[in-house]
């Protein structure tokens, strides 16, 4: 399974299986994590077979069950922080994808007093991913269409391909609260608008995005 099919096949999954992840693909994952921890400078983890996250009212409100895996997405304190949770997490979601398991974005319910103690006092958690083998794949959900998010009618094939992956990325509420744009340089860039979780949300468009249109055709604009 590439990328790109991962992000087509990915939906939000809250219910689970009461089903062990096996101990090869808890390995991948791990070696992951600590791959994208050195390119990142944030400090994820994956914590497995650990019910006690997910075992209060809050996760009950957010419709989860039997979620006993996830990832903490945590680091240091800075400007960019949630927009690197956002790009370097959705990678653990896709691959996660890959190895036939599902996950959902979580920012409010779960335990904070549980997933806290995992983590260093310099250090603040942005959001939780769920991890497990689901009840179901999920299903779609609304989406914004093409003109929703950009302006650019006559842009380049490769451009079209970047936001119409965007458009299936995860985003808080399915807010979508972002915008691409064509640069005069050829550069292209990403904004977000007010909103719930936006700057993690803009984080994982991006990386939606240079799947989508190759990463190899454009360059970010500062």
């Amino acid at each position: 399974m590439t990328d790109l099919e991962a992000i087509k096949a990915r939906h939000s999954v809250r219910v689970y299986e009461d089903k062990k992840i096996e101990a090869e693909k808890v390995e991948k994952l791990n070696n992951l994590v600590e791959k994208l921890n050195d390119l990142s400078n944030l400090s994820i983890s994956l914590n497995v077979n650990e019910p006690k996250a997910f075992g209060n009212i809050f996760a009950t409100y957010g419709k989860f069950k039997n979620v006993s895996n996830y990832f903490v997405l945590a680091g240091k304190k800075c400007e960019d922080i949630d927009e690197k949770v956002g790009y370097y997490g959705e990678i653990l979601v896709l691959e996660a994808q890959k190895l036939g398991l599902n996950t959902c974005w979580v920012g409010l319910t779960y335990s904070k007093g549980v997933v806290n103690k995992k983590i260093k006092k310099d250090e603040k958690v942005v959001c939780v991913i769920s991890l497990g083998y689901g009840k179901t794949d999920g299903a779609n959900r609304k989406s914004k269409t093409y003109s929703e998010v950009t302006d650019e009618i006559n842009a380049p094939e490769w451009f079209k391909n970047g936001v119409m992956s965007a458009l299936l990325a995860p985003t808080a509420l399915n807010q979508q609260k972002f915008n691409f744009s064509l640069n005069k340089d050829g550069k292209v860039e990403a904004k977000r608008f007010n909103g719930f979780y936006s700057k993690v949300d803009l984080g994982i468009a991006k990386l939606h995005f240079e799947i989508g249109a190759g990463k190899e055709n454009f360059d970010w604009a500062k």
